[in-house]
C-alpha cells in the first residue's frame, strides 16, 4: 500500500505504528480493519452513564425521557388548513376559535382537537315538488295573498359562513335551512297576489325570501349564507291544473280580442282624427288666403283712393281708359270716324291679320280675317 511505511503497518491516519487515530487509542482504521461496533457503543454508553449517573431508570433518566414524549407530544398539535376549509379548535370538546387557511396549532389530543369543514363546498335544498326522489308536494302547497292556493317548487344554495357556529350552534343543519326555507317562503307567498306570483313577481319574491331566510339563520347563528334562492315552478295545485289552464286559454283568447278591438280602434280614430286635422288646416288656409286678399283689395282701393281724391278728372278718365283697354284687348275692332267721305269711312289697316301672320299662323286663318274684313268695310259702307 502507499501509505504503509517502514516503521510498522500505519494506516492513512497514522495508526499501527504507534501514531495517533481518529478513533482513539491505536487500531481504527489502522490497516485493513473494519471499525470496532461494540467498542463504539460501549464508549456511547459510558457517555450516557456520565451524563445520567443512576442510568434510565433513576429520576434524571425517567424525567429526560419524559421531556422528550413531551416535546414529540407537543409537536403532533401543528396542523395545516387548507384554503377551502376553516378550522376550529377544540379543548376538551369546548370550541375555543375558528383559525383561516394556513399553518396553525392547537393542544394535541387527547386534550385538544380540530374540526376542518369545506367553507366553500355550495349545498343545495330542495323544497316542494322535486324531479327526482323527493317529492313532497304538502310542502309546496301555500296560501297567496288573495286566499289562493298555489303549488311551489324552490331550491336554496347555502354555503358555511362560519364553521364554529355551524358545527356548535345547530344539530341539523340541512334541516334548519329546509325549515327556515319553508317558513320564509310562506310569509312572502301570503302577501303577494296569485297572478303576481306565477308571473313577474319570482325576482322579487326570490330576493326577499332570500333576506328573510338569512336573516332567520343570523338569528340563530347558524353560521351559514344563503347564496341563492331560485323558484323552479309556480303552478295551481294539481286537482284544478286542467281547469286553470282552460281559464287561462280563455284569458288569453279575451286579451287577444281586445287587443284585435283596440287596434281596430285606434286605426279608425287615427284616421279621423287626421281627416279632422286636416280640414281644419285646410280652413285655416283658406281664411288666411281670402284675410289676405281683402287686405290687399281695400289696401289698393285706398291706393287709388287717394290718388283720386288728389286729381279727380285725371284719376276718372285714366281708370276708364284701363278699363276699357282691358275690355277691348281680345276683340276685333273697326274704327269709324262721323266726319268722313261720302262713304263714311276710313282706310283700314287689318291689325289682326298682320298679328296672325307675325305668329305664323296658316293661310286658311288669314283667308277667314281677310274675308271678315271685306265683310266689315262692305257692311259699313252700306250702313252709311
Amino acid at each position: 500500500m502507499p501509505w504503509n511505511t517502514k516503521g510498522g503497518g500505519g494506516g492513512p491516519w497514522g495508526g499501527g505504528g504507534g501514531g495517533p487515530s481518529p478513533w482513539g487509542r491505536g487500531g481504527g482504521f489502522g490497516g485493513n480493519r473494519p471499525p470496532d461496533l461494540e467498542e463504539l457503543l460501549r464508549k456511547s454508553q459510558d457517555r450516557f452513564r456520565r451524563a445520567i449517573p443512576g442510568g434510565l431508570g433513576s429520576g434524571k433518566g425517567i424525567a429526560l425521557v419524559v421531556a422528550i414524549a413531551f416535546v414529540i407530544w407537543m409537536l403532533t398539535g401543528l396542523y395545516r388548513v387548507q384554503p377551502d376549509e376553516q378550522g376550529v379548535e377544540l379543548i376538551f370538546g369546548k370550541w375555543v376559535q375558528t383559525t383561516q387557511p394556513g399553518l396553525n396549532y392547537n393542544l394535541p389530543p387527547p386534550i385538544g382537537s380540530v374540526e376542518t369543514p369545506k367553507v366553500t363546498r355550495v349545498n343545495r335544498v330542495e323544497i316542494g315538488r322535486a324531479t327526482g326522489s323527493r317529492d313532497v308536494p304538502q310542502e309546496g302547497l301555500m296560501l297567496t295573498g288573495d286566499e289562493n292556493i298555489i303549488d311551489i317548487q324552490f331550491v336554496i344554495f347555502w354555503v358555511i359562513k362560519d364553521a364554529g357556529e355551524f358545527l356548535f350552534m345547530i344539530r341539523n343543519p340541512e334541516d334548519t335551512v329546509k325549515n327556515a326555507g319553508e317558513s320564509a317562503m310562506r310569509e312572502v307567498i301570503g302577501k303577494t297576489p296569485f297572478e303576481f306570483a306565477r308571473t313577474q313577481g319570482r325576482a322579487r319574491i326570490e330576493a326577499e325570501a332570500r333576506d328573510l331566510i338569512q336573516s332567520i339563520l343570523d338569528l340563530y347563528r347558524a353560521g351559514i349564507e344563503v347564496t341563492q334562492l331560485e323558484m323552479q315552478r309556480v303552478d295551481p295545485p294539481l286537482s284544478v291544473l286542467e281547469a286553470f289552464r282552460d281559464v287561462q286559454a280563455a284569458r288569453a283568447d279575451k286579451e287577444r280580442a281586445v287587443n284585435e278591438a283596440q287596434a281596430y280602434f285606434n286605426e279608425v280614430t287615427q284616421k279621423a282624427e287626421g281627416q279632422a286635422e286636416r280640414v281644419v288646416k285646410e280652413a285655416e288656409a283658406y281664411k288666411i288666403e281670402k284675410v289676405a286678399i281683402a287686405r290687399g283689395d281695400a289696401q289698393r282701393f285706398l291706393s287709388v283712393y287717394s290718388e283720386y281724391a288728389k286729381a279727380k278728372d285725371i284719376t276718372r278718365r285714366r281708370i276708364y281708359l284701363e278699363t276699357m283697354e282691358l275690355i277691348f284687348r281680345d276683340m276685333n275692332k273697326v274704327l269709324v270716324e262721323g266726319g268722313a267721305t261720302q262713304t263714311g269711312t276710313v282706310p283700314y289697316l287689318p291689325l289682326t291679320e298682320l298679328l296672325n301672320r307675325a305668329h305664323g299662323l296658316g293661310s286658311g286663318t288669314q283667308q277667314k280675317s281677310s274675308a271678315q274684313a271685306a265683310e266689315t268695310e262692305t257692311g259699313s259702307g252700306s250702313g252709311q
